[in-house]
């Protein structure tokens, strides 16, 4: 039997266990199970692994895609770059190496819309899976900033300072941020929707409602609008690749 699972804090949102389940059953895969592991503390994924000898793979969301690199015992290259982790492979040795499909999914998912017609992004969110999509952005020439509510670095704008005449040098953003994720549908992030215009893309990382507050306010200007449901399909599949090796 070979297990593979996922560990973030809370789970309720996750689409993987479904998706993989989903998988084996379609593929006859009769010897593979996907769990939740549900962890107060990232340093807990240790006492996991251990216990269960036949867990192979896990995938890892918020809070921990940064965090959990300290208990690692090799990183991908690429991981190492992007600083952020959501794919973990373990070797018959039970040595733990992370990897990031997060940006593999949000590459593939994202460059059909671009056609170099974007010169510049603001992404919503400093935390793990901002620096996926920051690390793509950059790779595709764009020029990157950051909404935050506290800003560290010349790149860093806080919610505060965006207003509706510099929302318009901003054509293209992202929310890497879980604001608007399913049970809370009813709330976004702050950013001032009255300057957004049909030259606005927006790409929400959430899935779950498939079209959040976030979107809806965009498509409402007439701006193009994606979820992340692509990008998690994608990631998800990557994941796969990596830990059949």
């Amino acid at each position: 039997m070979r297990t593979y699972g996922l560990i973030g804090l809370p789970l309720g949102h996750s689409f993987s266990k479904k998706y993989f389940s989903e998988k084996f059953e379609k593929l006859k895969i009769e010897n593979c199970a996907y769990q939740n592991f549900e962890i107060p503390d990232v340093s807990l994924v240790k006492e996991i692994i251990q216990a269960h000898e036949d867990l192979r793979g896990l995938n890892v969301t918020i809070p921990y895609k940064e965090s959990v690199i300290a208990h690692l015992d090799d990183i991908d290259a690429e991981a190492k770059l992007i600083g952020s982790v959501n794919c973990i492979h373990i070797d018959e040795m039970r040595q733990t190496i992370g990897y990031n499909t997060d940006a593999y999914g949000f590459y593939h998912s994202i460059k059909p819309f671009l056609e170099n017609k974007y010169e510049r992004a603001l992404i919503l969110g400093t935390g793990g899976s901002s620096k996926a999509v920051a690390y793509v952005l950059k790779k595709l020439g764009l020029k990157v900033y950051f909404a935050t509510r506290n800003p560290k670095d010349s790149f860093h704008i806080s919610y505060k300072e965006l207003t509706l005449e510099n929302i318009i040098h901003f054509p293209l953003i992202i929310n890497t941020t879980p604001v608007g994720m399913s049970p809370e549908v009813d709330e976004c992030p702050d950013i001032p929707y009255e300057g957004l215009t049909e030259k606005h893309f927006l790409y929400d990382l959430i899935y779950n409602p498939e079209e959040t507050l976030f979107l809806k306010k965009g498509k409402e200007k007439g701006a193009q609008i994606s979820n992340g449901k692509l990008m998690l399909q994608l990631q998800a599949e990557k994941s796969w690749q990596i830990w059949n090796r």
